[in-house]
């Protein structure tokens, strides 16, 4: 049920382009007050090990390369799901309140 409705709503809390690139330092702050929630996480490592493997292959490939990266795709779920699960723990614990 939590899944569908996030489904539904956009994900406001991704950091865009545009941020990421005028004000870096507020678009980091805002990720690092967003992955404190993996600390409620139920296993933690098996989402956030893969982004962080793919993140060094993207570093990696991006060094000088002119071709295009093929696993985009995959990072880019990586991501979706962990921020997924971060935003159930949010949203249940916004519900759960007083």
């Amino acid at each position: 049920m939590v899944t569908a409705l996030l489904e539904r709503n956009a994900m406001g809390w991704l950091i865009g382009r545009a941020e990421a690139v005028s004000n870096p330092e507020a678009a980091k702050q805002k990720a690092l007050a967003k992955l404190r929630g993996c600390a409620q996480l139920d296993d933690p490592e098996s989402l956030v090990v893969p982004i962080l493997v793919d993140a060094l292959l993207l570093v990696e490939s991006l060094r000088g390369a002119r071709h295009q990266i093929t696993f985009i795709p995959e990072l880019t779920q990586s991501v979706d799901a962990l921020l997924r699960e971060l935003t159930i723990i949010e949203k249940t614990q916004e519900w759960v309140a007083p």
